[in-house]
């Protein structure tokens, strides 16, 4: 009974401490249909945050490549890539990185903060934060 309880609260610890990270994995939607389109995964090197593709909803979109990408990301597949870079923690956010829109092949600056749990702000921006754009991503379960 003991080991049993005991796992239930190492189960709950581990669900909560989850929670509260931006490590892991992501919906994002696509602005047009409002639909999920993909899964980013969230990750930790070096002690900085990086983001890459893990799962492409539509079937047709399985093989895409990032055709409007330039440099290193030109023609690569759109599935493991690599979107979010070198982000710092700075108290509550995320900063000095940059962020790859796939479907347009440009690169933003951006930051990212944990607003809840489980919603994900991200904005990304050309020079100052205020020239840019806001999304929200929800976590995958």
């Amino acid at each position: 009974m003991k080991k049993a309880i005991l796992t239930v609260l190492l189960v709950s610890l581990s669900i909560s401490l989850n929670a509260q990270t931006i490590f892991g994995k992501w919906h994002s939607t696509n602005d047009e249909t409002g639909k999920v389109d993909s899964v980013i995964e969230m990750y930790e090197k070096n002690g900085k945050a990086y983001a890459k593709i893990v799962e492409i909803k539509n079937p047709e979109r399985q093989t895409a490549v990032c055709d409007l990408c330039e440099g290193e990301n030109k023609g690569k597949p759109i599935l493991g890539l690599e979107i979010l870079t070198g982000l710092e923690k700075d108290d509550d956010e995320w900063s000095g990185g940059e962020i790859l829109d796939p479907r347009n092949g440009k690169v933003y600056q951006c930051y990212i903060e944990l607003v809840k749990p489980n919603k994900l702000k991200l904005r990304g921006y050309v020079g100052f934060s205020l020239l840019g754009k806001t999304k929200y991503w929800k976590r995958a379960e």
